[in-house]
């Protein structure tokens, strides 16, 4: 199994919560992050069964930040998939397909849940490296809490009995490409009230492609190399048109 951690932003109800516990234990996944949830008692631990040692090692944080911290890719699930190209914010990938892509991972993924009545909001959202959803009729698409947990730690679960994709990029690669992405932006002077936009939209579209680590490499290159070419033009007095 992939190296999971589950996050819960803002539960409501402590029933889902021990059942998002069960089906932790269901598909051998321990580490369970509670973000300002409700109170945990009786009900909880009742309903997470044989995975009450998971619900009893919750971890409680104030913040999604907090509860991500340390993990590789920050993946958020959503049940609203955005129709147009222009909304990258929230278009997602299918549960099926992120997790084939997930084969050969060997760093920490937080899988973000949302609350019961308004998911994950957008703030949240912009953190997350990759979206992702559960393919449901489109009269009534938006599953129950612990139910979404339990289907998206299936499809991960079966997906590492298939054979694996290339080896991917490391943490350190990783965040060192996004801010070789982030020095190329500001050395062509990108207007500063698109850069956080423009920076979410690439980050999310690099945790949708999921690519090998001489992939990451390879791209990493180019922006340092654009970078340092617009950079010895400045400094000659030439500007970058």
């Amino acid at each position: 199994m992939v190296d999971i951690r589950v996050v819960v932003v803002g539960p409501k109800f402590e029933g889902n919560v021990g059942a998002i516990a069960r089906c932790m234990a269901n598909f051998g996944v321990k580490e369970l992050y509670l973000v300002n949830p409700c109170e945990i008692g009786d009900t909880a631990i009742a309903r997470s069964k044989h995975g009450d040692y998971i619900l009893k090692d919750a971890v409680i944080c104030t913040s999604l930040e907090e509860a991500v911290d340390g993990c590789f890719l920050v993946v958020g699930t959503s049940g609203t998939v955005t129709k147009g190209d222009s909304n990258y914010t929230r278009i997602p990938v299918d549960v099926r397909t992120f997790a084939s892509m997930c084969r050969g991972y060997h760093e920490k993924i937080a899988l973000v849940f949302g609350r019961e009545d308004i998911g994950l909001l957008q703030t949240e959202l912009n953190r997350c490296d990759v979206l992702v959803t559960i393919p449901a009729d489109d009269e009534y698409p938006v599953m129950n809490l612990s139910h979404s947990v339990g289907v998206v730690l299936y499809e991960m679960f079966q997906a590492v009995r298939k054979p694996e994709h290339c080896k991917p990029c490391n943490s350190h690669e990783k965040e060192l490409m996004y801010k070789f992405f982030g020095d190329l932006l500001e050395e062509i002077d990108y207007t500063e009230p698109r850069r956080e936009a423009t920076t979410v939209m690439f980050r999310r579209m690099m945790g949708r492609s999921v690519p090998t680590g001489y992939e990451f490499n390879t791209i990493m290159g180019v922006f340092g190399d654009a970078a340092k070419v617009i950079r010895n033009l400045q400094k000659s007095g030439k500007k970058w048109e």
